[in-house]
């Protein structure tokens, strides 16, 4: 494992919330790799590590705004760009206003990368996200999402009319604890209903990918070798040891020696949570316990366990699973409104 990776497994310490760590282990250009052999059709079949070279830069964790008009590092008038100037290299996406803005949207991961052919870029964004979301449809947050990453490109990577100019866009998401594991491409499509004229433009323009993983570790067969590394690398009950070893044996992902510890302590959150949600008889062990236990429980603390395992990234069918409880009511412990 590079010293980048092992930089920020370091940095993420027990206090940190678990979907920050997802991002960072997600975002080191190893994993980028092979999220984009198995979702981009230019890199399918190629060895991940051959991949990585055309990752550009450095990946923009948790930095870049969503928010209308905050995505370009500048704000460049339109008028005041010459209709054949075209910047040289990409300027970036905005991180400027990261500290100032604490409460706004940000991509989880967003960045550029070269295609093959030397030439020609594409952008591509990773959101990560413990379970689907219930409140709404994660597919319209999706195409927002690409929405919003396209029209960025106005000023950035385009100027005035130069629409021909306009990069192709991945928003790949990543959702755990799914019932199976899937992978599925959402992309334009042309239908001809009267005639049938050959309208100019690029249909691959929009991607978006939903990645399924489902809670028990997959084997590393047939098209399951993605879900399989990204299952181990975001897993919440895997021991830091057969994080290693999936990695490390499987992937030929290089760990250093001195990494182990550090890995161990990422691990040491979700353990922690369960050790700290037993403690002073919150989860009762009889199975007696389960069920009388819950009338009683914001007497007993199941509620404070409950609720610090949610806050700590754990996902609701997690949490059910850990202390054998439906996961209707761990929604009521956690936030009544979570209920369907």
């Amino acid at each position: 494992m590079d010293a980048s990776i092992k930089e920020s497994v370091k940095a993420s310490d027990k206090e940190a919330q678990y979907d920050e760590k997802a991002k960072k282990l997600l975002g080191h250009k190893i994993i980028l790799a092979y999220i984009l052999v198995n979702t981009v059709e230019e890199f399918r079949g190629m060895n991940p590590k051959d991949v990585v070279k055309y990752i550009e830069g450095e990946p923009y964790i948790s930095t870049v705004p969503l928010d209308p008009g905050m995505t370009n590092t500048k704000e460049r008038k339109e008028e005041s760009i010459k209709e054949t100037e075209i910047p040289e290299q990409i300027r970036g996406l905005n991180t400027e206003n990261s500290e100032l803005n604490e409460g706004m949207i940000r991509f989880d991961i967003i960045f550029y990368v070269r295609m093959k052919d030397g030439l020609t870029q594409i952008i591509v964004n990773i959101e990560a996200q413990k379970e689907e979301p219930g409140k709404y449809y994660i597919l319209n947050r999706a195409i927002f999402y690409v929405g919003r990453i396209v029209s960025s490109q106005k000023g950035r990577d385009f100027v005035k009319s130069e629409y021909n100019k306009m990069k192709r866009v991945y928003s790949i998401w990543i959702c755990m604890n799914m019932k199976e594991n899937s992978l599925t491409q959402i992309y334009l499509t042309k239908k001809d209903i009267i005639g049938s004229h050959d309208w100019k433009g690029d249909l691959g323009l929009l991607n978006i990918i939903m990645i399924g993983i489902a809670e028990n570790l997959p084997e590393k067969e047939g098209n399951y070798e993605l879900h399989r590394l990204l299952s181990a690398l975001l897993s919440s009950s895997l021991e830091a040891e057969e994080k290693l070893d999936i990695i490390e044996k499987e992937y030929d992902i290089p760990i250093e020696d001195d990494i182990r510890e550090e890995v161990e302590e990422m691990c040491n959150l979700s353990q922690g949570i369960k050790e700290k949600a037993f403690e002073g008889g919150y989860l009762m062990g009889q199975e007696e316990g389960r069920e009388s236990g819950y009338a009683e429980g914001k007497q007993n603390g199941y509620a404070e366990a409950v609720c610090l395992m949610y806050e700590s990234g754990l996902s609701i069918e997690q949490i059910a699973g850990i202390i054998k409880m439906s996961t209707d009511k761990v929604k009521e412990l956690v936030n009544p409104d979570l209920m369907d």
